[in-house]
């Protein structure tokens, strides 16, 4: 059967434990999955190769080790993994920060590039919420690179997690194919995990952003994309500004990195200092457009 196998539940009695347990087990089921923590050295030596393969890495340079999550795992921390019958199709692993663990850093998440599409990266996400709302958590963190069209999408609108704060070339240099040479700028992003917004959205109610809305109603383009598929700055002087970003910017490193290389400075200067200013994203467009709230709004 499908759902949602072996959850722990530290706090008995919850109503929003229990719905949030309820929630995982229906994206699981609608994903035709099944999620469990993992901690055997068997299914961990599994992830390492599941994530060599998504991010293409070789043997010698895993995103992480076996022997790494089996610690994790060990200490208490959050290592689950997403089987389609009996492959191992996705993964995730998070660990505790500070203070006194009620947050948890969901540090990497992945699923085979042939499953994706039947939402089993929002079904490893909505495992981990219930997980970490079981031990007293109430807020995730996690790091996307926001250049990415579909990981904006999904962490912003389909999960209503809330960008705050631009981390320039954050990670420094990474040895894969994933991000070949570009700097490796992040978003974080915090999840709060009993928010309204949170809440409708693992019930399946999208957190909707309507970028061609909000220029009607006079928002400026701060970043756009040109006609040849270059950054085009813009002006930020209106109290709801739009940032554009490319249609997939992966294909632009493969075949243009110097193009690649002109979009990652200009949303750092764009979108990173809306950020560092107090702005505020209200959403994200999946046309590819950030949806930013300037302090003065707020």
């Amino acid at each position: 059967m499908t759902g949602v196998t072996d959850l722990i539940r530290d706090r008995h009695g919850s109503r929003s434990v229990d719905l949030a347990y309820a929630a995982a087990e229906s994206a699981a089921h609608s994903a035709g999955i099944d999620i469990r923590p993992l901690d055997s050295v068997v299914d961990l030596e599994a992830v390492r190769r599941l994530y060599e393969r998504i991010w293409r890495t070789g043997e010698n340079n895993p995103p992480v080790t076996a022997d790494l999550l089996r610690a994790m795992a060990k200490a208490g921390s959050y290592v689950s993994g997403a089987f389609d019958g009996d492959e191992l199709v996705g993964a995730c692993f998070g660990f505790f920060s500070p203070p006194a663990r009620e947050a948890l850093h969901s540090h990497i998440a992945g699923v085979l590039a042939r499953v994706q599409g039947r939402n089993i990266g929002f079904a490893l996400k909505l495992h981990q919420r219930a997980w970490a709302m079981a031990r007293g958590v109430g807020e995730v963190c996690w790091t996307y690179d926001p250049l990415i069209r579909r990981n904006a999408y999904f962490n912003i609108t389909k999960l209503a997690a809330d960008p705050d704060e631009y981390l320039s070339n954050f990670y420094g240099p990474m040895d894969d194919d994933i991000n070949r040479s570009d700097d490796t700028d992040r978003v974080l992003v915090r999840w709060r995990l009993e928010s309204p917004a949170a809440v409708a959205a693992c019930a399946g109610r999208l957190r909707w952003a309507d970028a061609a809305a909000a220029r009607a109603a006079k928002a400026a383009v701060a970043l756009d994309v040109s006609p040849a598929g270059g950054p085009v700055a813009g002006r930020a002087g209106t109290s709801t500004v739009l940032v554009g970003v490319p249609g997939d910017v992966e294909t632009i490193r493969e075949h243009d990195p110097g193009l690649a290389a002109q979009w990652r400075t200009a949303l750092r200067d764009v979108l990173g200092d809306l950020l560092a200013e107090g702005a505020r994203v209200r959403g994200f467009d999946r046309a590819g457009w950030y949806i930013v709230d300037r302090r003065e709004s707020q």
